[in-house]
This record gives structure tokens, sequence and C-alpha cells, in this order.
């Protein structure tokens, strides 16, 4: 019988929580006991081992359907499956635990011939089996959802993570090294590319970093789900990002030029006279470089803010009110041409 907690009791979650519930119970607790985050505790580091081999079935539907159905005991002795014989030879049975928790057995008993072995193993694999002729297989979803080409052969395992990028890093791209500790206790250091233009929320693959295979079979993936930070004055959405800029009250009437800061630095911007506040300016190509074509990038939107001034000095002061006298403009107060 397994001695591994729950896999639902790691991740502090109820048997019925979502799939969302799931992602961000691990993310929090995966950033608490992340080992750069915890040099030299041991506790921590197989704590992190721990909530990683959750998050790894529990995120992947096939796992979870069996996890749920059987348990530790579906990925424990050659799966949820034991063999105490010889299939191929029409004697012995295979088991399968009964409850999820290891306790109970049922077996099944065939005897050898095709139909037979079918029947048990759609029995056994939930449907995925796709036939049995002679003494080999032709291919079904083992207990982790991978491709199995032989007995005993299957691909490994997918391990997920996180990765956490500044804006500019998105942007423009850059080379990122990581530290990855995965659920079977082995230690990474990984330099990853960051591709211009990546969107917060998007997934790198690195094929091959994640489990390895069994009896010859592929290595498993390495999904880095990107997070990117914010940068002060910048918003973004899709290839576009947004600014704002305030320019001083004459500069709107009168128009002028401004300095404008983007990406790749400042550029001088034409006002036009009598600019209203909360106007827009459209600077081409100052946005996020396109991922599938370099060639391409998006706007900065600029929305213009008019500075008014919060103190006059008297001569200022009473200019104002000749130019308000003077444009027949009528205050609330009542002030303003007669």
């Amino acid at each position: 019988m397994s001695t591994k907690r729950d896999y639902y009791e790691v991740l502090g979650l109820s048997r019925n929580a979502s799939d969302q519930e799931i992602k961000k119970a691990y993310r929090k607790l995966a950033k608490k006991y992340h080992p750069d985050s915890n040099a030299g505790n041991a506790r921590a580091e197989e704590i992190f081992k721990e909530i990683t081999e959750a998050y790894g079935v529990l995120s992947d539907p096939e796992k979870k359907k069996l996890y749920d159905q059987f348990g530790h005991a579906a990925f424990e002795g050659g799966g949820a499956y034991q063999d105490t014989g010889n299939p191929f030879t029409g004697q012995g049975h295979w088991q399968t635990s009964g409850d999820g928790s290891g306790g109970s057995w049922q077996s099944f008993h065939f005897n050898g011939n095709d139909a037979d072995m079918d029947d048990l193993l759609k029995n056994l694999f939930g449907g995925h089996f796709s036939g049995f002729g002679g003494d080999s297989f032709h291919g079904f979803s083992d207990s982790f959802g991978s491709d199995t080409r032989g007995y005993g052969q299957a691909r490994g395992s997918d391990l997920h993570s996180d990765v956490d990028v500044s804006f500019d890093e998105a942007a423009f791209g850059c080379e990122k090294r990581i530290r990855f500790s995965s659920a079977d206790g082995r230690t990474q250091t990984l330099q990853i590319h960051i591709p211009a233009g990546i969107e917060d929320g998007k997934t790198i693959c690195l094929a091959g970093k994640g489990m390895p295979g069994t009896h010859g079979g592929p290595d498993g993936d390495l999904l880095l789900q990107v997070h990117v930070g914010t940068r002060s004055g910048y918003t973004r959405e899709g290839m576009d990002v947004y600014t704002t800029i305030r320019i001083p009250f004459t500069t709107a009437v009168f128009g002028g030029e401004v300095i404008v800061p983007t990406l790749y630095g400042d550029v001088s911007c034409r006002i036009r006279e009598g600019t209203q506040s909360g106007s827009k300016i459209r600077l081409k190509d100052k946005g996020i470089v396109s991922m599938t074509n370099p060639r391409q990038r998006g706007s900065q939107i600029v929305t213009v803010e008019i500075d008014v001034p919060k103190y006059l000095s008297p001569e200022a002061r009473k200019k104002l009110l000749e130019y308000e006298a003077a444009a027949g403009i009528h205050s609330r107060n009542g002030r303003g041409a007669a």
C-alpha cells in the first residue's frame, strides 16, 4: 500500500476542485517551496517535489481520471495493473485495484484467445486499447496519457513549471537560466530562449526535458508557462502598448513639439493647435514585435492629458482673465465678458 499523501491533500484542495483551482494552488505552493527560495532546506525541496508530482497528475485529465478511480495504485507496480502471470500464453491473470486505495484487488482471468484479450484490455485501460493481434500491442494510451509502442515502453510524462520575465524581456526577447527540480529528484539548470513578443500566459516547450521514458521510450517535455511583469507607465494589449503624456496648457492651445518616451527611445511628436485633453496619438511601429513576423510591430497609443497650472503669478492671472474676457468665456462664478 502506498505511503504517499493524497494528491488533493498535498495541494490543499477538495476532490471536486476545478482545473483553475488546481493550477492556482500549485503556483502558490511552488513559489513558496521552490529550491531557489529555500537554499539548503531539504524539507522544502521534498515538499516541492511532492507538490510538483501532485500537480503533474491532477493537471492532466487522463492521469486525474485514473487517480480519482485507483488512487496512487494507478501509477505504482507497473501502473494500476500488476502482471502475475504471462498474458501472452493464456496462463495466469492480471489484477487491478478495486477501490482506489490499493487495498482490495479484483482478478480478470482469460483463456488466451484474441477476443478475450481485447475485452480484458479494454476493461483495464478504459477503452484506450486499440486491438491485440498475435503477441503484440498496437498502441494504446498508458496511465500517464503517453503513447506506448511496445510492451513496457512508454513516453515519459510532461512536467510543468513557470518562468517570470520582465516587460522588456518579453518585448525584446532574452536568454534566461532557470534551476528546475523535477518530481523524480533531478535538479537541472537550463538555458531557455524567450522569444521577442511573447505574451503573458503563453507556454514554452522544452522537448525531452520532462520525465524520462521507460524501456527506451522518449522523454517527456518541460512546459514553462510565461508570466510577464509590468512596466510603469506602459500597458500592453497584444502587440500595441498604451501610454499617457501630459502637455502644458499653452502647448494644447498653440500647438508645438513634445518628447514622447517609447520602448525604442524618445521621439519628438507634433501637437496640433487646439488639442483637447483625452486626444490620442498613434505612433506606428513603436509597439511590440510580432512573434510570427519579426518585421511587423504594433503601435504605441499615446493619450494626451493637459497639465493645468495649480498656481499663477499675479501677472499671469491678469493675462488669463484678459484672455477670458476677449474670448467671451462665461465662467460659473459669473466672471467673464459682459
